[in-house]
């Protein structure tokens, strides 16, 4: 009996420590929602338009929230705005340093979209225009192309 409650629990430690998150780093996701979608309230910044409160709706939704910096089905695989933040915050050191992570969003929101085309929107301008800053949600849901991504998460 004693065999099998052991192996029983070597089972679930097993089991559990194959499991993952099913969204990336929950504090990255709250200091984005504090920095572009509420108010220092926590009520949201919208005046209460249709555009503004389906973003909100989008970036906090539990199938749509991890879009705001990954795509397609493999969390390690970001768009170009979570490519941005990936290479200032590391997912491990900084989760807790809520300064850091405020930092590099401001940071990345300054970036253009288009590093070469100094006239293209900020990943903040599209962000403050209702968009998810690694571009439309049916894209960023596509399996990015294989060497799109190198970087992980």
């Amino acid at each position: 009996m004693q065999k099998f409650v052991f192996m029983l629990f070597v089972s679930a430690v097993a089991i559990g420590s194959l499991a993952r998150p099913a969204c990336a780093i929950l504090q990255f996701q709250k200091e984005f929602v504090k920095l572009y979608v509420n108010d220092k309230d926590g009520a949201q910044k919208s005046e209460g338009s249709d555009k503004e409160a389906s973003f909100a709706e989008l970036v906090t939704g539990k199938k749509t929230r991890c879009f705001t910096c990954h795509q397609g089905k493999k969390r390690k695989n970001h768009n170009a705005y979570g490519q941005q933040l990936a290479k200032l915050l590391d997912k491990k050191k900084d989760k807790k340093d809520t300064k850091k992570i405020v930092e590099a969003l401001e940071i990345v929101g300054k970036m253009h979209t288009n590093a070469k085309d100094k006239k293209s929107p900020t990943y903040a301008d599209l962000i403050k225009a209702g968009k998810f800053p690694g571009g439309p949600l049916e894209e960023v849901k596509k399996e990015p192309k294989a060497d799109a991504d190198k970087k992980g998460a």
